[in-house]
Parts: C-alpha cells; structure tokens; sequence
C-alpha cells in the first residue's frame, strides 16, 4: 500500500490519473447545470421547432434546463464554429439540419472540420419539405410552375432559410431536374423565406413542413409537391415531386444533435439514450405527427457515418449546379 501510495506522488502517474478520472467524474455528475441547445436557423424555422420539442421532453427526463440558442447566418457555419471550439462537456449541443453536410462543399474556408470536429449523437427527426407558392401565382400544380419558368427564362426566383441549408439543397435539386434558370435568393430563415412567398418577393421556396402546414391550412401558401418518396400524411391530398413528374428529385430534410468531438463517449451516450427515448414516448410522437415530422433516430456510430455519406451527395449536387457561395 506505501508503495502504491509514493507511486502516486510521482508527476508523471499523477496526471495520467487524473486524465481516466477526469471524463468519468464529468460523464458521471452529468448533467448538473443547464444544457445549451444551439440551433443554427431562426425561432419558428423547422429545426428550431425539432429543438424546443426534443428539448422539452429531454429537460424533464433529465431534471436540467435546456436552453435554446438561435445563432443565425452563413448557412449554419456561425453556430457550427461556435459549437466546434466549445468545451466538450456535453454541456454545449449543436442542432443542425442536413445542410450541415453540404457546407463542406459550398464554404472553403469553415472555421472547423465537418467529421473531425464533431460527434454524432443521433439524428432527431425527418421532415418532408414542401413547395411552396403565392395562391395568387394560380399555380395548382408542380407541372404549372415548371412551364410558367420555363416560358420566361431567368425572370423568376426563388427563397430559402439560407445559403447551404436543406431547403437550398432541396431547391437545387428541384432546379437541376426541371431544367430551370431562376435566382436564388437565400434569408436567414424559414419564417422570413415564407413571409416573402406569401408578400410576392418570391416565386417558391422549399419550406420543411413543420414550419409550413398552419399556413397551408390557412390558405396562405399553395402546395404543389412534397420532397420525400412517399406522400405526407398530413398532406395526402398533395403528390410528391417524383409522382408530379420529376424522376430522382426525392429529398429528405433532417434534423441531428453533435456534440464537440472530445466529449466522453458516456456524455454522448446519455445525450444519445435521453434523445431516443424522448423521441420514444407517446406524447412527442403525437406532436411530431401533428408537425409533419417523422422521429428518426440512430447510434453515433451509424450518425457519423450518415453525414459522410450526406456529403458526398450534397457535394455532386453543389458541383452540378456549379454553387458558390454568396
């Protein structure tokens, strides 16, 4: 024991000591104090509302305050950046959406490393994106607007929540399949993409369900086509881009958590089994279907996979449509 005791005192034992001990005693008090959640888009946009939903269930469970902070601008890189030079406590957790994998592609100079920097949590949800436009466009169809642009070249635009975003990729796509020239015209956000459609500014926008359905219902927007492979449920009535004649156009736009890629793999396990089994319960599922957003969870370890994969594609499509950021 004396001799374990002086072995101890020794500088070099000492702090490979307290190096195993340091991440266990973090991952073991974890969490005792608030967790901020650092959304990228705007309140109301898509992954704001995944934000505050999944927060709300996970504060509860976990008996903390979550916090939710809106940092806007340059496609989601501002808050990426700031959530990258974080201390990876678990204490910090970025809320991006599937225009974090594109970024790689459009921005040259991002202030962190997509795959190096970060680590999957899981992802949160899957949201259908919808076209969108002025009912006074008289567009009742995907096809109406597709011949309207294509009758006058280049005099058409269209929004989205932000250079590299999900809603920009998904409109790149659209544009690329349909053979359009129009100019794209990014904002900070859904809410403010979707007020310049219904204002007239605008032609179209891609807009995530979740943010788009009350102003579909209302009357406000018209929706001619939803992104994903298979019809919304909470639009039935409305086909999806490939049955309304634009074959590979099929989108997905989802919602994740990553942590900083230094945080011990039990403060991401905790983060991972809170986010699965809030995403789990009765009540978030109901919300969630009331949204238009399908829960959609996987381990860290197939996350990360994911987004690689997610960039590769969105790097063929950034090279395709010749995208350079503005």
């Amino acid at each position: 024991m004396t001799r374990w005791i002086r072995a101890l005192t020794k500088p070099w034992l000492l702090s490979l000591t307290l190096g195993l001990t340091g991440p266990l005693a973090l991952a073991q008090g974890y969490p005792n104090k608030p967790i901020k959640f650092v959304v990228p888009f705007q309140a109301g946009s898509a992954t704001d509302i995944v934000a505050r939903t999944v927060a709300d269930a996970m504060s509860k469970s976990m008996g903390q305050t979550i916090v939710i902070d809106n940092r806007l601008g340059a496609g989601g890189t501002i808050a990426a950046t700031a959530v990258a030079k974080s201390e990876p406590d678990g204490y910090t957790v970025f809320i991006p959406s599937s225009g974090h994998a594109l970024n790689p592609s459009l921005y040259p100079n991002l202030g962190y490393d997509t795959l190096k920097d970060f680590a999957g949590v899981t992802t949160l949800a899957a949201i259908p994106n919808v076209l969108v436009v002025n009912p006074a466009k008289g567009w009742k169809t995907q096809a109406d607007l597709i011949n309207a642009v294509k009758a006058n070249p280049d005099k058409f635009n269209y929004a989205s929540a932000g250079m590299g975003s999900g809603t920009h990729l998904n409109a790149e796509i659209f544009r690329l399949q349909a053979g359009l020239n129009a100019l794209h015209v990014p904002y900070k956000g859904t809410p403010d993409a979707m007020t310049n459609v219904i204002g007239g500014a605008n032609d179209w926008f891609f807009a995530p369900l979740a943010a788009a359905l009350p102003l579909i219902r209302d009357g406000k927007l018209q929706a001619l086509s939803v992104s994903t492979k298979n019809r919304a449920s909470t639009l039935p009535q409305v086909p999806t881009s490939i049955e309304a004649g634009l074959p590979d156009s099929d989108y997905t736009l989802w919602v994740g958590m990553l942590v900083p890629s230094a945080t011990p793999p039990a403060v991401v396990k905790k983060l991972h089994d809170e986010a699965v089994k809030a995403l789990g319960s009765a009540e978030l599922k109901e919300r969630m279907a009331k949204l238009g957003a399908d829960p959609f969870t996987m381990s860290p370890d197939a996350f990360n996979t994911y987004i690689k994969i997610e960039m590769a594609t969105a790097a063929r499509i950034v090279k395709a449509a010749n995208l350079k950021a503005q």
